[in-house]
């Protein structure tokens, strides 16, 4: 026992120079330059760049097999499966990763040389897809490098999926993985996305909101008209539109379609007793009086609906005129906890317009620009694997990890829960105030150092455990 334990601290100090001595960053850098922005339909040829350069090496180098897959819906981007199997009596742990990003926004960026290019300063590391996610898969795969360079072997039989289309709404994935259930099978998902619940928490999350994107719209006709000449005489679509909006939730935002409204589960409210959230320095306030006011801003962001405005518009924003808009449109998303109907989203919505007397506003369920979907699921907290990974965690870190039974953000968590049928844990290497999604996305170095130990003594947990069954 004396011999396992040196050798995990050893392995963890391994990973701990692989962040300092620079090669995270040189690793990362490379990563962070492929433009693998899957939002953009041209992209798909630098989507496959990302795997054939920087995934298929790194995983060869850790004797790995590999596939890719071609995406079955024309347009999308390819997903990379990677497997070591060890022995046919040791279970299969399987974990996720996506290597594209949102769009650059190249000219919005204050940091660096832009989002194509890392730029340290200080002990933050800018560039797009730091974040969301190329340094959060980059850590577990190096994590997994520092316990085989240990011991030549994991002790489990690993797989790992690197996606090239989450940003796109993981659209293919699911008919990729149905049409290959044999290959992707595995015993327990732990993957890593998302936030912490403050920079300085290790956090373990436990399953993921689902997200829905729509448009309303209201087209009353087909060009605008003088306001002088017609203003009090025909209606005016963004009023219209502005008052279904309105409707939908309070001044505050708190949601008053009752169907949209999830029921709290008791070990829910539990889980989430005592947590708080820190942002960090780059994050904006939270906005305390925003929401349900019975409802803690953990509670809030992990355990309840929320309804947004995504864009809107009628007319030139840019350039108004004295005229009429003949249509008007917005953008609109519910984030949704494992509990609502999902199929019922949009005929509770329909329901809900039609009793408020907004018959005349359409709602386009598979908007052009951005219409993907994500179900929300999650995984039970008394889940054997999780007692496991959070006594993992507690061991590295000398503190429990916070247990979240949801993440805010939406993902294909559910491929995992209910398509392979998999308790699913994420364990995320980022914060909220990590301008994901945004210009000047970054990660924190300590964050990343403290991240990457986490994992190492994870993944050598899970070996040795094995062992002494």
């Amino acid at each position: 026992m004396i011999e396992k334990q040196s050798g995990r601290r050893a392995a963890i100090e391994g990973a701990v120079n692989y962040i300092d001595d620079g090669t995270f960053e040189a690793e990362l850098a490379s990563r962070v330059a492929v433009r693998t922005e899957s939002q953009i339909p041209d992209s798909v040829s630098l989507l496959y760049d990302y795997l054939q350069t920087e995934m298929l090496p790194a995983f060869d180098d850790m004797g790995f097999s590999c596939t890719v897959f071609d995406n079955p819906i024309d347009g999308y981007g390819p997903v990379l499966l990677a497997e070591r199997i060890e022995s046919d009596n040791r279970p299969v742990v399987l974990g996720y990763g996506h290597g594209d990003v949102i769009l650059g926004q190249q000219d919005q960026w204050t940091k660096g040389s832009g989002p194509w290019q890392l730029h340290r300063s200080g002990d933050t590391l800018y560039g797009r897809g730091t974040a969301d996610n190329k340094a959060q898969h980059t850590i577990n795969m190096a994590a997994l490098r520092c316990v085989l360079k240990q011991k030549d072997q994991l002790g489990f039989n690993a797989k790992m999926i690197i996606e090239m289309g989450e940003e796109a709404g993981s659209i293919g994935l699911r008919e990729i993985i149905t049409s290959n259930l044999d290959q992707f099978k595995a015993d327990v998902f732990i993957g890593s996305d998302g936030p912490r619940v403050n920079p300085n928490t290790p956090t373990l999350t436990l399953g993921s909101r689902g997200a829905i994107n729509f448009e309303l719209v209201v087209k009353l006709r087909e060009s605008a008209h003088h306001s002088g000449n017609w203003g009090g005489l025909i209606a005016d679509p963004a009023i219209i539109l502005a008052g279904a909006l309105a409707s939908i939730t309070d001044s505050k935002g708190r949601i008053k379609i009752k169907e949209w409204q999830p029921h709290r589960a008791d070990a829910v409210i539990e889980a989430l007793r005592g947590v708080t959230i820190s942002t960090g320095d780059n994050a904006p306030e939270i906005d305390p009086d925003w929401g349900d006011p019975d409802l803690t801003p953990a509670e809030k962001v992990y355990s309840a609906n929320s309804f947004a405005i995504l864009a809107m518009a009628s007319g030139n924003t840019d350039n108004p005129v004295n005229a009429i808009s003949g249509s008007a449109k917005a953008h609109c998303q519910l984030r949704y906890f494992a509990g609502i109907n999902e199929e019922q989203i949009i005929p509770a919505l329909r329901r809900h317009l039609d009793r408020q007397g907004f018959e005349i506003v359409e709602i386009d369920e598979h908007p052009a620009n951005n219409g993907a979907r994500f179900r929300a699921a999650r995984t039970a907290p008394d889940h054997p694997w999780v007692r496991f990974v959070a006594d993992s965690m507690q061991r590295t870190n000398g503190t429990a990890p916070t247990v979240l039974p949801s993440m805010g953000g939406s993902i294909c968590n559910d491929l995992f829960t209910d398509l392979l049928g998999l308790p699913a844990i994420w364990i995320p290497h980022s914060y909220a105030g990590c301008c994901q999604h945004a210009p000047d996305e970054h990660v924190l170095l300590p964050l990343c150092r403290n991240a990457i130990q986490t994992m190492t003594g994870l993944y050598w947990d899970i070996g040795v455990s094995i062992d002494n069954r």
